[in-house]
């Protein structure tokens, strides 16, 4: 399978020229011009995330997708992820669809639990349904996407007993990726359903995930499944120089984490435990061209990748920055990975 290599962002609230928060209707124009300059620059997914807090701006992606395929011509449009716990399987589809009629073919959607709870209450459910929801949301997208009669029942909602779902797809397919942390009943549902898998790397060694995909390809062999992409989804910077990668990341990378780390009840981050993970056996690729394109290399050879999603937006790292690493990872890194995978 040929490596497609593209970008994530999940709308992260960056600070402006007042170092103060930017409004989300700023932050949203701004996913929409770096779509538009990744598409611009040949790379081949944009993919954005949805959220439910103050931190993220994009709370529906389909929207910004929607808007997005108008304003784009060839690149892949999707999610990173798309809740499904908290969503209806039904008008996933119905708004996916939508999206790759609108961008000629180009959607597909990533679904997963998300790694924050915020949508539960948000939209009336139970955390203690918390499995259930997931398993059997997934059971009835994977019905709906197969764009035939679906006869379904779970124990979630009534049974589903319809002919069709409407808008239909032109191609008959919509993509359909499972997004997976490090659990292994994740990557053996996803191979039942004959979904690929998204690996969220976003703490520790590429290698640390070796065994979870093969299982995935064990478990794809054992249900005589076809063989299906594995891709990697991993937060990154890139700048011209090593240097100025960390000069630019740390004060963004090392305060959210805290945040985060408040939040999880997890011990603060120290500057050399950051460092550690931008260094060669961390989950961050950050840094040169050289330096960044030579780490993509090692993760998609160790891994059996198809795919690479840098989320490149993180914390407050502002705009222009972004900008400036997209088009750094395009031009740059993107070439350096392909020569050297030849």
């Amino acid at each position: 399978m040929a490596l497609e290599l593209g970008l994530d962002t999940f709308g992260d609230i960056a600070n402006g020229p007042d170092g103060q928060p930017l409004h989300p209707a700023v932050v949203l124009r701004e996913v929409l011009a770096e779509g538009e300059l990744a598409d611009r620059l040949g790379l081949d997914f944009f993919g954005i995330g949805e959220h439910h807090r103050p931190d993220y701006a994009v709370s529906a992606p389909d929207t910004l997708l929607a808007a997005l395929a108008t304003r784009t011509e060839r690149i892949r449009l999707g999610t990173s992820v798309t809740v499904l716990s908290s969503d209806d399987p039904i008008r996933v589809f119905q708004r996916f669809s939508t999206v790759d009629a609108v961008s000629n073919g180009r959607a597909e959607i990533t679904v997963g639990r998300g790694s924050f709870i915020e949508s539960f209450p948000l939209f009336g459910l139970d955390l203690a349904d918390y499995e259930t929801l997931f398993e059997e949301k997934l059971d009835l997208l994977a019905a709906v996407v197969a764009e035939r009669p679906v006869r379904w029942q779970g124990s979630i909602r009534p049974p589903v007993q319809v002919d069709r779902v409407m808008p239909a797809t032109e191609s008959g397919r919509l993509p359909v990726w499972v997004g997976v942390g490090g659990t292994p009943q994740s990557v053996v549902r996803a191979a039942h359903h004959g979904f690929p898998v998204v690996i969220a790397i976003i703490g520790g060694s590429a290698r640390q995930f070796a065994p979870l995909a093969d299982l995935y390809r064990r478990a794809l062999t054992e249900m005589d499944k076809p063989e299906l992409p594995v891709g990697v989804h991993s937060p990154g910077y890139v700048a011209a120089t090593d240097e100025q990668a960390v000069e630019d990341f740390l004060p963004h990378f090392v305060p959210y984490m805290n945040k985060l780390g408040r939040e999880r009840r997890w011990a603060p981050m120290t500057k050399e435990q950051a460092l550690g993970q931008l260094g060669p056996e961390g989950a961050v690729y950050c840094g040169s061209p050289d330096t960044v394109a030579a780490k993509i290399v090692d993760t998609v050879r160790v891994l059996g990748l198809s795919r690479f999603q840098l989320k490149y937006s993180f914390g407050t790292l502002p705009h222009d920055q972004r900008m400036e690493c997209i088009r750094l990872y395009a031009e740059e890194v993107v070439p350096r990975v392909r020569e050297q995978l030849g």
